[in-house]
């Protein structure tokens, strides 16, 4: 089913500019796989040299954070949307 990958503005270089991605996917964990197959300059970005999220990248599916659905095991429905949210620490 075709779901939309919101990619944040740091990421937009290794995706071609592009704000927007749209795969096929049945999960979190096979939409964020093609995309980093898709892009492979967003795999070192997305993922450990173990092939786990990084823990600063979130990811949220309509809204919601991924962490308190199913994680990487979350189906995906027509039309879901995915965004991609790197942690941003800062500040004194």
């Amino acid at each position: 089913m075709a779901v939309k990958v919101v990619i944040p503005s740091p990421l937009q270089q290794f995706t071609d500019s592009q704000e927007t991605v749209e795969l096929e996917a049945g999960t979190v964990a096979e939409a964020l796989s093609q995309l980093a197959a898709r892009y492979e300059g967003l795999r070192t970005r997305l993922f450990t040299e173990g092939g786990k999220l990084r823990p600063f990248v979130n990811v949220y599916l309509n809204d919601e954070d991924v962490r308190f659905l199913e994680r990487d095991a979350t189906p995906l429905h027509e039309d879901d949307v995915l965004a991609i949210v790197p942690t941003i620490a800062g500040g004194s």
